[in-house]
């Protein structure tokens, strides 16, 4: 029965943990459609937040890759007065960045919804 409760509690803590998480990122970042990205990133500074190999596979046209992993050390790179949009492949990482930028000062962060999976826009790529 302990056994029961422990298990409990873990999937409790497991689920407040996600809908914290859930409502800060929401709060930090707003979602965008490839269409509303699309209008505002050309005045706007766009970051790739993946790996620098994945950037290299392939990135929307114009973008910076400042990946997650480096965004401590890099985040001065970005500017606070500008508009701030992330991607990364499925989403998931660009919103862990959104929190972190605004927690650092940054209020316009806007997000490309599904990531780079989804996008069917211009990209470079190095092959």
């Amino acid at each position: 029965m302990e056994f029961l409760y422990f298990i409990a509690a873990i999937l409790f803590a497991i689920i407040v943990y996600a809908l914290v998480s859930y409502f800060r990122m929401k709060k930090a970042v707003t979602p965008l459609t490839q269409e509303q990205f699309i209008e505002g990133y050309r005045k706007a500074q766009l970051i790739d937040v993946r790996e620098p190999k994945d950037f290299a596979a392939g990135h929307i046209l114009g973008a910076r890759n400042i990946p997650q992993t480096q965004l401590k050390q890099r985040h001065k790179e970005i500017r606070s007065d500008k508009p701030v949009y992330l991607y990364d492949q499925n989403g998931a990482r660009a919103g862990r960045v959104a929190i972190y930028l605004k927690k650092q000062g940054y209020d316009q962060i806007y997000q490309l919804q599904g990531g780079f999976k989804q996008w069917t826009g211009k990209i470079r790529s190095k092959s």
